[in-house]
């Protein structure tokens, strides 16, 4: 039977191994796109939105950046909101049971 300093020493390099996880999901972009490159959407690995670029053809000119904009925006919005349902369904899954601190788990 491991001891509880073991298990909180194993508890402590688990969580270190997820904070650099995390950190390098921030760090790592990825780029998707639509139409033969007509659309692009510029990403983090975790999903947050970085940029978008529409291509002028699908747009009035003057009101592209407007709409980029408003598409980053949107994306933000609709991220957070799936950050809080995923947290409510995480609370739900656990009972309640409350993590140690500064503990998060990959989703």
């Amino acid at each position: 039977m491991m001891d509880f300093m073991g298990l909180m020493k194993q508890a402590q390099q688990f969580q270190e191994k997820m904070a650099e996880a995390q950190l390098e999901l921030d760090q790592t972009v990825v780029e998707g796109e639509a139409g033969g490159g007509l659309v692009k959407v510029t990403l983090t690995a975790k999903g947050a939105m970085k940029s978008i670029s529409i291509d002028p053809s699908l747009v009035k000119p003057e009101e592209k950046s407007i709409l980029e904009d408003l598409i980053v925006t949107a994306h933000m919005q609709a991220r957070a909101k799936a950050d809080e349902a995923m947290a409510e369904k995480m609370k739900a899954m656990t009972g309640g049971l409350q993590l140690p601190a500064g503990l998060k788990l990959p989703f």
